[in-house]
């Protein structure tokens, strides 16, 4: 589920499990369905801060942007790794 920040200022909102996630203006993040039904989250969506958007559908959308994100981090420990090795010398 996706969770947009529709004020001007940066959101921290309360999840459960003593976690928190921090939007900030007009920012878009993800959320699980259970956050979705805490009750901060739900207050906030009652006052209007915030929106929530998709269901069941949304999950091949991330499953999409994580694969673009996948091919990104792949550079990332490749090039972790030639470190590693010229400090292993």
């Amino acid at each position: 589920m996706d969770i947009t920040n529709l004020t001007p200022r940066p959101l921290k909102i309360s999840l459960p499990g003593g976690k928190v996630l921090r939007l900030g203006p007009r920012m878009t993040g993800q959320i699980t369905a259970k956050a979705a039904e805490h009750p901060p989250v739900k207050k906030l969506l009652e006052d209007g801060v915030i929106e929530i958007v998709g269901d069941g559908s949304t999950k091949g959308t991330s499953g999409a942007s994580a694969d673009a994100g996948g091919g990104a981090s792949q550079g990332g420990p490749a090039s972790g790794g030639a470190m590693r090795r010229s400090g292993d010398r």
